[in-house]
Order: structure tokens, then sequence, then C-alpha cells
């Protein structure tokens, strides 16, 4: 847990919440602050199981996953290649549309392109293109006289896409089946704040709208899931514009690498289906593996 990418706080949560729980369920646990010193630290400590409750870069991208194939010590969550296309948002963007998953326009252009002028029509979005949790997001608002001024932390090439309104949608997918739809609300965009603050937004479990899309959501995130060959669990999230109807549908991205927070989604989601957080938790230990 914890590690050095812009999610440090969260993974720490995570790791915390995730550590007690499996104690409750009579694991042995230790506690690992990811540094420099990982893999010797993880030789020393001999574990049979490692739970990976990193996030963001080097924790979810495919970094950690492959030191851990090197050393053969089974980890939880997905593997290398779903793990790094997955954090890449235009990878992840090409494999849904292989698979007739629907998506908005984007494309990747340098930092500076994005300040000097619109690359597209606003409304738009300009974010990293491999970072979670909502870390340097910009919306671009119709009717805008300029581009946005990024901060110096943004990468030297960043997405810009089409701005998808409408509702905020999320499901989660555990093994082979979808648990159910949460929609997400806020009193304005679902950053950083708004996903790990108390009260930060609301979540209506199970989302009240339509069957037919309840059902789609379900679909494309199970089809997801199995595109991108994640393991284990993954969280689909997506906006949905209702007046659209099914079209309105689009899938914004594919989590390999939830959130296990107090406040978090896929947990949330799992309690409805039954499973408790302990429960969870001890499932995907089960489920670990270093072979794919």
């Amino acid at each position: 847990m914890g590690g050095p990418s812009s999610e440090r706080e969260v993974s720490l949560s995570t790791g915390r919440g995730c550590a007690e729980a499996l104690r409750g369920e009579g694991y042995r646990v230790f506690e690992v602050d990811a540094g420099p010193d990982l893999a010797e630290r993880l030789g020393e400590l001999r574990p049979d199981i490692v739970f990976n409750a990193l996030h963001g870069r080097w924790g979810e991208d495919g970094c950690v996953q492959g030191m851990l194939e090197w050393l053969r010590l089974p980890y939880t969550h997905s593997g290398v290649l779903a793990s790094s296309t997955a954090m890449d948002k235009t990878r992840t963007k090409d494999i849904y549309r292989a698979h007739g998953l629907p998506v908005v326009e984007s494309r990747i252009v340098p930092r500076e392109t994005a300040m000097a002028s619109h690359v597209m029509a606003p409304p738009y979005v300009v974010k990293p293109n491999a970072e979670g949790s909502s870390v340097g997001i910009y919306i671009v608002p119709e009717g805008a006289n300029a581009p946005p001024a990024l901060a110096d932390t943004m990468p030297a090439e960043v997405m810009v896409e089409t701005y998808a309104p409408g509702r905020e949608l999320t499901c989660t997918v555990l093994g082979d089946a979808a648990l159910t739809v949460t929609e997400i609300v806020t009193r304005g965009w679902y950053d950083y704040e708004a996903k790990y603050s108390a009260g930060g937004s609301t979540h209506i479990l199970p989302a009240e709208i339509p069957a037919e899309i309840f059902a789609a959501c379900q679909d494309f995130a199970m089809r997801a899931h199995r595109a991108l060959g994640c393991r284990s669990i993954s969280r689909t999230d997506f906006r949905w514009d209702e007046s659209r109807g099914l079209d309105g549908l689009i899938l914004l991205e594919t989590n390999t690498q939830p959130g296990m927070t107090p406040t978090s989604l896929s947990p949330e989601q799992a309690h409805h289906a039954g499973i408790t957080f302990g429960q969870l938790c001890a499932r995907l230990v089960e489920e670990a593996s270093c072979d794919r």
C-alpha cells in the first residue's frame, strides 16, 4: 500500500482497511508501504500472497505486477497486461471500440497544444492519459473563450475528449458476475474530493434507472472486463444522457484496482450482493495468481 503515486493517501486508506478486514477473516497480515526497497522487503517477509492495495502509476499500471511475476509471488487483482492496458485510456478506448462498446471521441496532444487553442469544439475534457481517481481533470464548458491553463504537474501529452453529459453510473464485476449499478450524485464533477471525502458524493444503490439501461451497464461492464483481460474484480464507469436512451450510455474507463476505502463503490456493491467487506477481501486473496 502507499507507494509514490499521486494517489498515495487513497492507497494507504485502502491498505489499512483491507488489512484490518483480512485479520478479521483469520489471515496473518503485514502492512508494507511500497518504496524503492519493495522487492527486498517482500524477499524478507516471504508472503504466501501479496494483496495489492496500490493505486495510480507503478501500482496498478503493470509495473508492480511485473515485479511480483518475477518474484513468483501470487498477487490480487489483474495481471500485467490488463493492468497496463486499462491504465492507458487511449488503448482502453481502442479495445472498447473493437468490442463494440460505446465511447466518445478523443485524441492525444502535447500539453502546450491543449493550452494554445481549442483542440475540439467545447464542451470537452482534458486529462492525463494514465492517471486514476479523477486526478488532473479539466472541464472546458460550452462557449468557453479560451482553452484551459494546465498545471505544470500535467504530463507532456494529455488526452482531450468530447464531454459526455448525463448521469454518473458505475458497475463492479466480481469473477464472472456484474454485481449491480450505482448512480453517483455530486454537486459538481465527480472529482478526487468527491470520491474520497465523507459527504463528497451520494451513492444511489441500486441506481434508479430504466431496466434496459441497468442491464446494459451490467452487460457492458462484463464485456469490458473480459475484453481487457481483467482478473477477479474491476469496476467500469459510465455517463448516461437519459434524453438519448440507450444511445446515451457511454463507457468512460475500467478500473482494475477499485478503491476499498470507507466511501468506495465496489465494497458497497458487494455488500448489496450479500458479500461482507471481509469476505470480499478474502475472496481476492483466494483468487490471487502470478500466472497471467
